[in-house]
């Protein structure tokens, strides 16, 4: 098995350069583009996703959903099918006809389950009899290891609190205003969540909010194990069926803070057990040894010891080691700075494997329980998501992310050998359709620091012909990362002649802690430069139009891309900004994430270096420097970038004279979704690259910015502080 090493200091270098002879090595496994016609807009309805993979117990087979895009009701629909994990058979559709399909899963006897039509249905995938219905009680809760009992969670809903109030007497004329009165009263103070009605439920009023609390299921019966009004989650079982263990936090309801959870266990008899209690940590995930004797979890730095603390960056993401019945934990990656996820115990308990982000790839780890280096076993250029192993740890099954074609489902042994494709769903619009390639670069950016990054080839490249257009992409987060998975739209305007960037920035992941938290306090200013000298990097060695370049993203990158349009305003002929925040100080007070700017901006617009940071990081004070003709999209509810960020710099920079245009979706949230959406959205940014790219440049169109700027970027290897973005 192949032993890569991670040190929580170096690892930022050493995965940004170390992994040529590994592409070199593993080349095969990555699909290469056919020949075949241009992506078009209207094959968005002929792709399919595989989604949410289960393999069963034994390892045998792997269930999973094949969801399809239905045009005319703008729904998706899912297909449950299964398929055996030696890759020597055909998979086969196991729900029943006309079934919309999800929450599949297996039972401990090996039954594949899954709902439709409001119901829990059953099949047996060896056995020819179609699905039957489920009992309820066969699907409440996770069943204990001898099946006997069933454990869950249950929301203990109490009585309207009764809040004095000072009686008043109302006229009649009075009553009929307030009878009269369209609108809502709130006094709680997160009163708007993404995705929620406004105002949401006062988390403070347990009538409105309850907490969970842990049950057992005893023939037929709920039996109530603990009262802690600690709002408890990621509840697990002991190997011997005797206890559980679980996370709670007993202060949910205070809105001053913003929330940590500690690791705690119950009997099936009812004694509840705290065992930890470390206000800087938050922790999650817990899982019991096989022999039971110690309980895994992942530890994280507590937000607001971070606030408290006035930290200068966040913290680290570890998977930890603790005896069951209490005591010291051991940190299993102190000296490895990735973020584990998704551990799993080995049946013989000498291992605990997870996956974790390196880079644009995602990979499945382990370490010894006893502690040692970190060791990688599977490799590739490649992203391996929803990974699952079975109980017997000889097999998993994970979708394989490309960039040239949608995921498929493959199989493989546990030391990531013998792999086996299982899925071939998307092989006809791949021998049909010219998807195109994606080149991997390594650049440094002005500062030296190593970065990462994709090039997406147009269709029909041809190196000696004229210069092309590019778009360049930023990721959101912006702590998450780009890398090999399949982009539809990304794909479509590489199909439409335009080159298309995408970089992992600083603030990215899956590059180590330094490079992680280096825009700590100025976002926009160094990780603006990092896409700066990705587009003079590319610019350089690629025939492509610098006069024809473009920016855009969603959310951290609609940020991004309000930055660059006013701190690098002649390197850009247009943008398109979803999202987008534009002044952060109007933000802080009207998204759902204050947090992000009580952190990252060191305090809030009332503490003299919070407002000074606010300031001097939102695009819109820089507006009228901006040149690039701009299209903005933003959805009409978006309560974590709300729809005035787009608004304000909007209307800033048509008062300038710069080309804009805005477009809000109706009821639409963050994530602006439904297919319609999706492909209206795509038209739109493609029919605004064609006007503003293709046709003459922008300073031959009419688009003027008023005021002066900084020195411009302009070549690689430029010293930091000459960069027009620097501050």
């Amino acid at each position: 098995m192949p032993t890569t090493v991670y040190s929580r200091t170096r690892a930022g270098a050493s995965i940004a350069f170390g992994w040529a002879l590994l592409a070199l090595l593993t080349a095969a496994a990555q699909p290469v583009a056919g020949q075949g016609r241009p992506l078009a807009l209207e094959d968005y309805y002929r792709v399919q996703d595989i989604r949410t993979p289960r393999i069963s117990p034994d390892g045998d087979w792997v269930a999973y959903l094949l969801a399809s895009r239905v045009e005319e009701d703008n729904s998706s629909r899912a297909e449950l099918w299964v398929v055996a994990t030696d890759g020597r058979s055909e998979p086969v559709r196991a729900s029943h006809a006309e079934a919309d399909a999800s929450r599949p899963s297996w039972s401990p006897e090996g039954h594949l389950l899954y709902t439709a039509d409001g119901m829990r249905w059953s099949v047996d995938p060896g056995a020819p009899a179609g699905p039957r219905l489920v009992e309820p009680s066969d699907d409440v809760g996770t069943a204990s290891p001898d099946g006997r009992l069933r454990a869950g969670l249950q929301p203990m809903r109490v009585e309207q609190l009764e809040v004095e109030r000072l009686e008043t007497v109302r006229s009649d004329f009075e009553q009929r205003h307030e009878e009269r009165f369209e609108g809502r009263i709130w006094d709680h103070m997160y009163f708007q969540r993404d995705r929620q009605p406004m105002p949401t439920a006062d988390p403070t009023d347990p009538s409105e909010v309850p907490a969970r609390e842990v049950f057992v299921l005893e023939n037929g019966e709920r039996r109530m194990l603990t009262d802690l009004t600690a709002n408890v989650g990621g509840l697990v079982w002991s190997p011997d069926g005797r206890s559980l263990a679980f996370t709670a936090d007993p202060a949910f309801r205070d809105e001053s803070t913003y929330g940590r959870s500690d690791l705690w266990t119950v009997t099936i008899a009812g004694r509840v057990d705290r065992l930890t209690e470390h206000p800087q940590y938050t922790l999650s995930g817990p899982a019991y040894s096989p022999d039971g004797s110690l309980i895994a979890f992942v530890r994280r730095t507590a937000t607001d010891w971070v606030i408290q603390n006035r930290m200068d960056h966040g913290g680290p993401t570890d998977l930890m080691i603790m005896p069951a019945a209490g005591g010291d934990a051991v940190n299993l990656t102190a000296d490895w700075d990735l973020q584990p996820r998704g551990h799993r115990w080995s049946p013989d308990g000498r291992w605990l494997y997870f996956s974790a982000g390196v880079g644009g790839e995602t990979h499945l780890f382990r370490v010894a329980s006893g502690g040692g280096g970190i060791e990688q076993v599977t490799h590739g250029e490649r992203r391996l998501n929803s990974l699952e192993i079975d109980e017997r740890f000889t097999t998993m099954a994970y979708l394989v992310g490309r960039f040239e074609g949608p995921s498929e489902l493959y199989a493989a042994d546990i030391d990531g050998s013998n792999e086996r494709r299982l899925t071939s769903v998307h092989d006809v619009i791949t021998s049909e359709i010219a998807f195109s390639r994606a080149e991997r670069i390594t650049y440094r950016s002005y500062d030296g620091t190593p970065v990462e990054g994709w090039l997406i080839y147009p269709y029909g490249y041809d190196p000696g012909a004229r210069s092309y257009p590019m778009v360049v992409h930023s990721h959101g987060g912006p702590h998450s990362a780009v890398g090999h998975g399949f982009s539809f739209k990304h794909q479509l305007f590489a199909a439409n002649g335009y080159f298309v960037l995408t970089t992992n920035f600083r603030s990215s992941t899956g590059y180590g802690e330094d490079f992680l938290w280096a825009t700590w306090g100025e976002w926009g200013t160094k990780d603006g430069q990092d896409v700066m000298s990705g587009v003079d990097h590319v610019t350089e060695r690629f025939p492509i139009d610098p006069e024809r370049v473009a920016t855009f993203g969603h959310s951290y990158g609609g940020f991004m891309s309000n930055w660059l349009i006013t701190r690098y305003p002649d390197r850009f002929a247009a943008a398109a900004v979803g999202a987008g925040i534009s002044n952060w100080m109007s933000d802080y007070g009207t998204a759902d994430v204050a947090r992000t700017k009580e952190t990252e901006f060191f305090g809030t617009p009332w503490t003299e270096e919070g407002r000074e940071r606010l300031l001097k990081q939102s695009p819109l004070i820089y507006a009228d420097r901006a040149k690039a003709a701009t299209l903005f999209v933003h959805g009409e509810v978006d309560h974590r970038v709300p729809f005035e960020e787009g608004e304000q710099m909007y209307f800033a920079l048509k008062k300038n004279g710069v080309p804009a245009e805005f477009i809000l979706y109706d009821d639409q949230p963050h994530g602006i979704g439904g297919h319609w959406n999706n492909v209206h959205r795509m038209m739109h940014e493609l029919r605004w690259w064609d006007t503003w790219l293709k046709a003459a440049p922008v300073s031959e169109q009419g688009a003027t910015g008023d005021g002066e700027v900084e020195a411009e970027a302009s070549k690689t290897n430029h010293p930091a502080t000459g960069v027009g973005g620097a501050l």
